[in-house]
């Protein structure tokens, strides 16, 4: 395990868990999370990727204030070949305000 040493650091690996944790995983706060995962095996339609960017505006606006989402895209087999069946590739660009630095989230499940 690598230490995270500057705020940045802590804020994707905060961010990085907030993406990945099921609603109802963390103990005394079921709301937290988006859970990702759980999109998984759903169909690869705009409704669902809607579903997808909605859940994590709402949890970055409850828990994680201080990130600014700057964009959010998506990949999937049917958008690229390298991405597998039953595979999920977001790519979150943010910024953090108090340091009005950028940098991106890219999450791969599958």
């Amino acid at each position: 395990y690598a230490l995270n040493k500057t705020f940045m650091e802590v804020t994707k690996q905060n961010f990085k868990n907030l993406i990945l944790t099921i609603p109802g995983e963390r103990i005394m706060d079921p709301s937290f999370g988006v859970g990702i995962a759980q999109f998984l095996f759903e169909q690869d339609a705009p409704e669902v990727r809607n579903q997808i960017h909605s859940r994590i505006n709402n949890q970055v606006e409850a828990y994680m204030p201080h990130i600014i989402i700057e964009e959010i895209e998506f990949s999937s087999l049917i958008d690229n070949k390298e991405v597998g069946a039953n595979s999920l590739s977001v790519v979150i660009k943010y910024r953090v305000t108090p340091l009005n630095e950028s940098d991106i989230l890219d999450i791969k499940i599958g």
